[in-house]
């Protein structure tokens, strides 16, 4: 059985024992977290939709570790002016363990 879920404003497809990367979320580690936002479940051939959500479905996850993804570099120059600007970012990512998806 799997799942379409939004967590923390983005969509992803989930199944049990899945480990998925989010957007950091405001939770410790080991904490378990229930999503009730599931857009669409499927179950071999049946398929249920929602408009937009479904009520009742659950996906339970685990929060396992918090970490930042890797540098990204961003540099912005003008050529012939002497303009140069350098920046860094490092996103923070949350792991998460699917551990039920409860119709």
């Amino acid at each position: 059985m799997y799942a379409i879920v939004e967590i923390a404003g983005q969509q992803f497809k989930v199944e049990k024992d899945q480990r998925l990367f989010v957007h950091r979320l405001d939770a410790k580690e080991g904490d378990k977290i229930d999503f009730d936002r599931v857009l669409l479940t499927g179950d071999n051939d049946k398929i249920n939709v929602g408009a937009p959500a479904i009520d009742g479905v659950i996906v339970s996850a685990t929060v396992e570790r918090h970490l930042k993804g890797n540098k990204v570099i961003v540099f912005k120059k003008k050529r012939r002016k002497g303009y140069q600007k350098q920046n860094g970012h490092r996103q923070q990512f949350t792991e998460l363990t699917i551990t039920g998806i409860k119709a």
